[in-house]
C-alpha cells in the first residue's frame, strides 16, 4: 500500500482538517510560526490524546500496510542468523537492527515519496477550499447557514461504499436534523434516498447522541420495511455499521430497533408459505428483504457474546429480550388451507439451523441466568413454540409412517446456496431449530423448570419425559445406522439430531436422572425389543438400524450407577403375560437370541453383527460391575459369547485367502468383517475379567489366553477399554493377575516380558542423546518418578503369592559367571538375579546404576515379602535372607573385626528394613518396623535403630507382648458355655450365643482371647457340625495310622511357615520351644487329612502340582488359640471342615477341593477372590464409594488385598486379640462377616486411601503398614447393618459354590 488514490486524498482532507481543529488552542497560543512548528514536533509527549487522533490513526495504519511485511521478514532474518537477539539485552539490539535495515530498504523510500507528495496536494487543496469558502461567505450571506451545511458536508464526509467502513465526517445538531426531516415517509424517495446515503456516511456517535434520533430511528425503522429496495437496503446499511463499529451500549439500541422493525413488518404484511412439497422463493422482495435483515441480527447474536460480559447487565438483558420478543411471535389466527404462516423463526432457521446463536447465548452463565428468568416470567411462548414445532414434527412422523422410502429434507439442506425451498424443507429447519433451542434448555436445572409445558389442543401439560418419549419416537421413524459416514446431511437427519441432545443428557447423572431414568422412557426403548422377544413385529421403518440407536443409548445408561440400577434392580417393563420385569433381563435375553441367531427379521439384515455388538456393549456395561454380573450370571451369557467365538474363530481360519486375479474383494470384505466381529466378541469376554466372580467365569471358558493377548495389544496402544469407559486396562490387568491361570495368560502374551523390558530400559538404559540437551536430575526418591509407573505394574503383578508361585516356582536364578552390559532381563526370575539378588560383583559391575536399581530392587523385595507365602517361596528357593545378612556384613569398614563401623547408606538401611520384616511377626502393637528416613537433629545419630548381621534380631524392633487372659472364670460368656451340657438339642443355643457373643464384644471384647476364646470355638464348631442343618460339607472323618503321619514329608516352605508360627507363638507366650515338634504333627495331619480331599487334576498351574502352595495359616492360628495343643487343634479343624465357613477362613482346606465343580475346583481360583473379594468390592461400590474410586483411578483392586489379608489370616497387619476376634466371628456369626470385616477395614482406612491415593502410594501403603487402630468392637455395629442389608445376598451365594 506504498500508493495513494484520489480517495486517499479526499479522507486526507477530512483528517487533516479534523486534526488541526483539536489542536487548534496549542498552535493558536503559538507566538511565532517556528514555535507552532516546535510544538507540532513535540505534540506526542505533551498531548496525552495523541494516538487517538484519528489522523494518527490514519499515519500507523498507513506505514503498517506500507511497511509490516518488511518489518516481519527483517525481523525473521536476524533471528536466524543468530539466537543473540532473542532475550535479554539483545532485544533493544534488533530492534535497532531492524528499524536500520527498514529505512534503507526500497520500500521504504517509496513510502516516503509518496506520502509527502500527496501530503503536500492535500494541504494545498485544503489552502485553496479555506480562500474559496471565504469569498463565498461574504457573496452569499444571507444563505451562509444553509449552503454552508451541505458545503460542510459533502467537503468533510468521506465517501465509502462500505457500511462497515470508518467516517471522519462532522456533522452538527442542525444538520441530522435536517436529515430527519428528509427521512420522513411523506418525503419523495429520492431526498430519502440521498438522506439515507449521507447518513451511511455520519459517525454513529454523533447520530445517537442527537436530540432528533427518536425521529430518525422511527424513519429508519419504516425505511426498513419499504418494499423499494434502493431505501431498505440503505438503511439496513446504517444498521450495519453502526453493529460493526459502535461499543454495546450504542449497538443494543440499534439492535433492538432492528428486532422490533423486523417484528412490525411481520405483523403487517402476514406472510405465508405453502405446506408440502411445494415452493416458496425467498427471493421474493418482502422475504428477501426480513432474510437480509434477520441475517444481520443472526450475525450480531453470535458475535455479542465475545464482549457483552464487560458492559451492564442491562444492555444484554435488552439485546436477549428483543429477540425473544421478535421469536415469539405469532398471528392469533393461521392461514387458512394448505397455506402456514410464515413466522420470524422460520427465516433465522434458514439462516442458522441449529441454532448456534442460542448455543452461545447459553454457554456462560451471566448471559444463561437471564435468558432462563426471562423465559420463565415472560417469554416461555418461546420455548412452548420449540415444543409444538418438535411435536408437529413427530406428528407429521406418525401420519407418513407408511412411506416406503425415507423422507429425505435434511438432504437438501445446507449442501448449496439454494433460493427456492419447499415448505416440508422449512418446516423441517424449523424443526432442526427447535430442538436444538430445547436441547440446550433440558440440560440446565432452569431449563427443566419450565416443564411441564402447557400446548394448545392438548388436554395434559407436556412433561419432560413426554418431551423424551417424542424425540424418541421421530428416531424410530428416520433412523440411520451409526457406523455409516457422517456426512453433512446426516448431521441434519433426524435421528442424528435426536441422539445429540440424548448423549448430552446422559452426560450428567442429575439431567439424566429427570429426563432419561424414567418408566416411560425405558419402555419406549425397549418396546421393540420386547416386541420382537414376544413373536411380534416391531413397529420400526428400520429395525436393525433404530435397534443400533436404541442400543447406544442403553449402554450409555447403563454406564452410570444410577441407570444401572434402573435396569438391575426395578421392575418397569411389562413383558409377556402382562408381568413387570427388569429391564435388565430383557436386553440381556435379547442379547442371547441376537447371538443364537433367533431373531430371522433382524438376522437378515446387512448389520447383524454390528447389532449384536451394540446389544452386548449394553450388557457389558452391566456384567463388568459386581451387581450388574450377579443379576444376569444365570443366562450363562459368557458360554454364549464363548461358543459365538469360537464359531467365528474356526470360520474366519476356513476363508481362503485372497489370489490376485479372483476376484478377491468380497472375500477380503468378509475376512475382514469376521475378523471384527471375532475381536468384538474377545472384547466382550474379557470384560468379564473386570470383577473377581467374572474372572472365574471367563477362565472357565476357555478363552482366558486368547482374552488376555488381545487385551495386551490393545494396552500397549494405551487405548480405552470402550468408548463409555473413562479409564485403560490398568484395573483388568490386575484383577486378571490376582490369579494363577491370570498371570499365565499374561506371562503367554508377552506383557510381563514387555514389562520388564520397559522397566529395565527406564531404569539402566536411558538415553545418553537426551541428557546432552537436557541432563536427568539426580533422584532424589528411593524410586524415581520415571520408574514409578513399572514399579507399581510390578507390585499389582505380583501382589498375590498365586501370581508369584506361578512366575517364580522351580525357577532358579541364572548367577552367571558374567553378564555383558547389553544383556536385558526378560522374566521376573531375571529381574530378581540382577537387582535383588546382588551376591557377585560380576553383577554389581553389570549395572550401570547400582545403588538406584539395586534399591529399586530392594523396595520391590520390601512389597513381595509382605505376603507371607511369597516371602516362605522366595526364602526357600533363594535363600533371601541369608543374602541380605551377607550383603549387610560387607557394609562394615572392617569385616574382620568386630570393632568395624557400619557404612550408613540408602542400601543398607533397605535392607535392614526388609530384615526386620521378614523376621519379625507381629501386627501395629506387637512389632516395630525401622523407619527408611535418616535422623536430621543435632547431635542425634543419623540412624539410631540397631543393626544385624546375624540373628536373632534386636528387642528393639519388637514391642511388649499383649496380656492374654488364659482363664476368666467370671465372663459371661463361660458361664454360657458351662450352662449348656448337651447344646446340639437345642435349636435355640447357636441364636442365645451369637446375641451374647455381639454383648460381650461390644463390652469386653479382651475377655474373648485365651482358654475362654478356644472354649466358645470348641463348643461352636462342634455344635454346628454336628447339626444337620448347618454341616454344608459331608461330616468328616479322619483316622491316619500313625506310620503314614510319620512318613508324611513336609515341604521346606512349610518348615520355614512352621517355624515364623513358631516365633510368633513364643512371642505371644502362648507357644514354648518344644512345641515346634507338635506344630509339624498337626501340619503332616491336616497335609493328609485335606489331600484326601482334592481333586486328580491334569492341570499345568504349579499351584495344582504339589498340593496347596504356600503355608496353612488358619492351622497355625487355630494351634497357637489352643496354645499348642495339638489334639484339640486337629479336632477342631476337622469339625471345621465341614462347615461353610471353612470354604472362605481356610483356604488350603478349599483348594481343588472334590466338593467343587471340576471346573471350579481345577480353576486356580480360590473362593475367597471369587466370592468374597467379589463382595467386598460391590459393597464397597455401594457403601464406601470414595474408597471404590480411589482403588480404581490408582488400577489397584480391592480384591487383591483382600486376597492377601485372608490367606494369611491378616497375620503382620492386625494384632493377635483381633486376629481370634476375625476367626470367631466369622464362625459364630456366620461366613458372610469376612466380607463385613473387609469392608469395615476399607471404611476406616478410608482417610489414608484417599491421601495415598493421590500421592500414587496406595498399593505400598496397603501392603507394607499395618492396619493401624482397628479394633473390631468399634465396627461391629457397622458389621451388624451390613449383614441386615446385604445377608440374603451375600451368604445365599456363599452357599452356592
Amino acid at each position: 500500500m506504498s500508493q495513494l488514490f484520489a480517495e486517499d486524498e479526499v479522507e486526507l482532507q477530512s483528517l487533516v482538517k479534523q486534526f488541526l481543529r483539536s489542536i487548534s488552542d496549542k498552535i493558536s497560543s503559538a507566538p511565532s510560526p517556528e514555535c507552532a512548528e516546535e510544538i507540532l514536533l513535540h505534540l506526542e509527549e505533551t498531548d496525552k490524546n495523541f494516538h487517538n487522533y484519528e489522523f494518527v490513526k490514519y499515519l500507523h495504519q498507513y506505514v503498517e500496510n506500507a511497511l509490516g511485511s518488511v518489518v516481519e521478514e527483517e525481523t525473521n532474518n536476524l533471528t536466524r542468523e543468530d539466537g543473540q537477539h532473542a532475550i535479554g539485552s539483545g532485544h533493544d539490539t534488533l530492534i535497532h537492527a531492524v528499524t536500520q535495515r527498514t529505512r534503507d530498504s526500497a520500500e521504504y523510500q517509496q513510502m516516503i515519496h509518496t506520502l509527502k507528495n500527496t501530503m503536500i496536494t492535500v494541504v494545498e487543496s485544503l489552502k485553496n477550499k479555506f480562500e474559496d469558502d471565504q469569498l463565498r461567505k461574504e457573496e452569499m450571506h444571507h444563505e451562509k447557514q444553509h449552503r454552508q451545511s451541505n458545503i460542510q458536508f459533502t467537503d468533510n464526509c468521506s465517501d465509502s461504499s462500505s457500511s462497515f467502513s470508518q467516517s471522519y465526517g462532522f456533522f452538527r445538531q442542525e444538520q441530522l436534523q435536517v436529515l430527519a426531516e428528509k427521512l420522513d415517509s411523506n418525503k419523495p424517495k429520492e431526498v430519502r434516498w440521498e438522506a439515507l446515503k449521507v447518513l451511511c456516511r455520519a459517525p454513529t456517535s454523533d447520530v445517537l447522541s442527537c436530540e432528533s434520533w427518536s425521529s430518525l430511528r422511527r424513519n429508519l425503522c419504516v425505511a426498513l420495511s419499504e418494499p423499494d429496495p434502493d431505501l431498505s437496503d440503505n438503511a439496513l446499511r446504517f444498521f450495519a455499521k453502526s453493529l460493526s463499529s459502535s461499543p454495546l451500549n450504542v449497538t443494543r439500541e440499534i439492535y433492538t430497533s432492528l428486532a422490533k422493525s423486523v417484528e412490525s413488518s411481520f405483523l403487517s404484511h402476514k406472510l405465508s408459505f405453502p405446506s408440502g412439497s411445494a415452493t416458496i422463493d425467498i427471493n421474493r422482495p418482502e422475504i428477501s428483504r426480513l432474510l437480509k435483515q434477520i441475517r444481520l441480527m443472526n450475525d450480531f447474536q453470535k458475535e455479542v457474546t465475545n464482549f457483552w460480559i464487560r458492559h451492564p447487565e442491562k444492555y444484554m438483558e435488552e439485546v436477549i429480550e428483543s429477540t425473544f420478543s421478535l421469536l415469539s411471535f405469532h398471528h392469533e389466527h393461521g392461514s387458512p388451507g394448505t397455506e402456514r404462516v410464515l413466522e420470524p423463526v422460520h427465516l433465522l432457521a434458514l439462516l442458522d439451523v441449529k441454532a448456534t446463536w442460542f448455543k452461545k447465548w447459553m454457554h456462560g452463565y451471566y448471559s444463561r441466568a437471564v435468558i432462563l428468568r426471562l423465559l420463565e416470567r415472560k417469554y416461555k411462548s418461546v420455548a412452548v413454540a420449540a415444543l409444538q414445532q418438535c411435536i408437529k414434527y413427530n406428528e407429521s412422523c406418525e401420519r407418513f409412517t407408511n412411506e416406503t422410502t425415507e423422507s429425505g429434507e435434511h438432504r437438501s439442506i445446507g449442501l448449496v446456496q439454494r433460493s427456492v425451498y419447499s415448505g416440508k424443507e422449512l418446516e423441517y429447519c424449523c424443526f432442526v431449530h427447535s430442538l436444538c433451542v430445547l436441547g440446550k434448555l433440558v440440560i440446565y436445572t432452569n431449563g427443566r423448570k419450565l416443564f411441564p409445558i402447557k400446548i394448545r389442543k392438548y388436554k395434559d401439560p407436556v412433561t419432560l419425559t413426554d418431551l423424551i418419549v417424542i424425540l424418541l419416537n421421530i428416531m424410530f421413524k428416520h433412523p440411520r445406522p451409526l457406523d455409516r459416514d457422517c456426512s453433512h446431511t446426516d448431521v441434519l437427519s433426524p435421528s442424528t439430531l435426536v441422539m445429540e441432545v440424548l448423549w448430552m443428557l446422559c452426560e450428567q447423572t442429575e439431567w439424566a436422572a429427570e429426563c432419561l431414568y424414567q418408566t416411560p422412557v425405558i419402555e419406549k426403548l425397549l418396546a421393540p425389543v420386547i416386541a420382537l422377544l414376544n413373536g411380534q413385529k416391531a413397529e420400526l421403518k428400520s429395525p436393525a438400524a433404530t435397534l443400533s440407536l436404541i442400543a447406544d443409548i442403553l449402554a450409555r445408561i447403563a454406564n452410570t450407577d444410577r441407570g444401572l440400577a434402573l435396569f438391575l434392580f426395578e421392575k418397569n417393563l411389562v413383558a409377556a403375560h402382562s408381568e413387570r420385569t427388569f429391564a435388565a433381563h430383557i436386553i440381556v435375553q435379547f442379547t442371547q437370541r441376537l447371538l443364537d441367531k433367533e431373531l430371522p427379521s433382524l438376522c437378515e439384515s446387512d448389520m447383524p453383527h454390528s447389532l449384536c455388538g451394540a446389544f452386548i456393549l449394553v450388557c457389558r456395561q452391566m456384567y463388568n460391575t459386581c451387581e450388574g454380573l450377579q443379576v444376569l450370571r444365570p443366562y450363562g451369557l459368557h458360554k454364549a459369547l464363548a461358543a459365538a467365538w469360537k464359531k467365528t474363530s474356526s470360520l474366519s481360519e476356513r476363508v481362503q485367502t485372497p489370489v490376485p486375479g479372483a476376484g478377491a474383494g468380497s472375500s477380503t470384505q468378509e475376512l475382514q468383517n469376521m475378523l471384527i466381529w471375532e475381536e468384538t466378541l474377545l472384547d466382550s469376554l474379557l470384560n468379564f475379567a473386570a470383577t473377581p466372580k467374572g474372572l472365574l467365569l471367563l477362565q472357565q471358558t476357555g478363552a482366558i489366553n486368547e482374552c488376555v493377548s488381545y487385551m495386551f495389544s490393545r494396552f500397549t496402544k494405551k487405548l480405552q477399554v470402550s468408548s463409555c469407559e473413562k479409564f485403560g486396562y490398568g484395573v483388568m490387568v490386575t484383577q486378571v493377575a490376582a490369579t494363577a491361570p491370570g498371570v499365565v495368560a499374561l506371562h503367554s502374551s508377552g506383557f510381563i516380558r514387555a514389562l520388564v523390558l520397559e522397566l529395565w530400559s527406564v531404569l539402566e538404559c536411558s538415553s545418553d542423546d537426551v541428557r546432552v540437551v537436557r541432563p536427568k536430575p539426580t533422584p532424589i526418591d528411593p524410586i524415581d518418578r520415571s520408574c514409578l509407573k513399572s514399579f507399581l505394574y510390578l507390585v499389582n503383578l505380583l501382589s498375590s503369592s498365586q501370581s508369584v508361585w506361578e512366575l517364580l516356582g522351580r525357577q532358579p536364578l541364572a548367577n552367571k559367571s558374567e553378564y555383558t552390559p547389553r544383556e536385558m532381563p526378560t522374566s521376573i526370575p531375571d529381574l530378581i538375579d540382577r537387582l535383588i539378588a546382588m551376591n557377585s560383583d560380576v553383577k554389581i559391575h553389570s549395572l550401570f546404576h547400582y545403588e538406584e536399581s539395586h534399591t529399586f530392587g530392594l523396595r520391590l523385595l520390601n512389597v513381595l515379602c509382605c505376603n507371607l507365602d511369597s516371602f516362605l517361596l522366595l526364602e526357600s528357593q533363594y535363600n533371601i535372607c541369608s543374602m541380605l545378612l551377607q550383603s549387610q556384613m560387607g557394609n562394615v569398614t572392617d569385616p574382620d573385626s568386630s570393632e568395624g563401623n557400619i557404612i550408613i547408606d540408602s542400601l543398607s538401611v533397605e535392607r535392614n528394613h526388609v530384615l526386620v520384616r521378614v523376621s519379625v511377626v507381629g501386627g501395629p502393637s506387637e512389632r516395630r518396623l525401622p523407619p527408611r528416613d535418616l535422623q536430621e537433629g543435632e547431635g542425634e545419630h543419623p540412624y539410631p535403630w540397631r543393626w544385624f548381621s546375624c540373628y536373632p534380631v534386636p528387642r528393639c524392633y519388637t514391642l511388649d507382648p499383649p496380656d492374654i487372659l488364659h482363664t476368666s472364670p467370671d465372663s459371661e460368656i463361660s458361664a454360657f458355655l458351662s450352662s449348656w451340657k448337651d447344646p446340639k438339642n437345642d435349636g435355640s443355643w447357636m441364636e442365645a450365643c451369637r446375641t451374647l457373643y455381639c454383648k460381650v464384644m461390644a463390652s469386653k471384647p479382651n475377655v474373648l482371647t485365651g482358654k475362654v476364646l478356644a472354649d466358645l470355638l470348641e463348643k461352636v464348631v462342634a455344635h454346628l457340625s454336628n447339626s444337620a442343618s448347618e454341616c454344608f460339607f459331608s461330616p468328616a472323618r479322619y483316622k491316619a495310622e500313625e506310620k503314614t503321619v510319620k512318613n508324611a514329608v513336609l515341604s521346606s516352605v512349610e518348615q520355614l511357615g512352621i517355624n515364623t508360627c513358631l516365633k510368633y507363638g513364643i512371642y505371644l507366650r502362648l507357644l514354648k520351644e518344644e512345641a515346634a515338634n507338635d506344630l509339624a504333627l498337626l501340619m503332616k495331619h491336616v497335609k493328609i487329612f485335606l489331600s484326601a480331599q482334592r481333586v486328580k487334576t491334569s492341570s499345568e498351574l504349579i499351584t495344582h502340582q504339589e498340593g496347596y502352595p504356600g503355608h496353612d495359616w488358619l492351622a497355625s492360628t487355630v494351634f497357637l488359640i489352643m496354645a499348642g495343643n495339638m489334639e484339640k487343634s486337629l479336632c477342631l479343624l476337622v469339625s471345621l471342615s465341614s462347615l461353610l465357613t471353612s470354604a472362605f477362613i481356610w483356604p488350603a482346606r478349599i483348594h481343588a477341593s472334590i466338593h467343587f465343580p471340576k471346573e471350579v475346583a481345577e480353576s486356580g481360583i480360590p473362593p475367597v477372590y471369587w466370592c468374597t473379594a467379589h463382595y467386598v468390592e460391590m459393597l464397597l461400590k455401594a457403601e464406601v464409594p470414595l474408597v471404590h474410586s480411589a482403588f480404581k483411578m490408582s488400577g489397584f483392586t480391592p480384591s487383591q488385598m483382600c486376597l492377601h489379608w485372608l490367606t494369611q489370616c491378616f497375620w503382620n497387619y492386625l494384632d493377635w486379640t483381633e486376629i481370634c476376634h476375625y476367626i470367631c466371628t466369622c464362625v459364630v456369626m456366620g461366613p458372610d462377616y469376612q466380607v463385613y470385616m473387609c469392608v469395615a477395614i476399607f471404611k476406616h482406612l478410608q482417610p489414608d486411601i484417599l491421601q495415598r491415593t493421590q500421592s500414587q502410594e496406595l498399593q505400598v501403603f496397603l501392603k507394607e503398614e499395618p492396619i493401624q487402630g482397628f479394633s473390631f468392637t468399634n465396627h461391629l455395629e457397622f458389621m451388624g447393618v451390613l449383614e441386615h442389608k446385604y445377608r440374603d445376598i451375600v451368604l445365599a451365594d456363599m452357599k452356592m459354590i
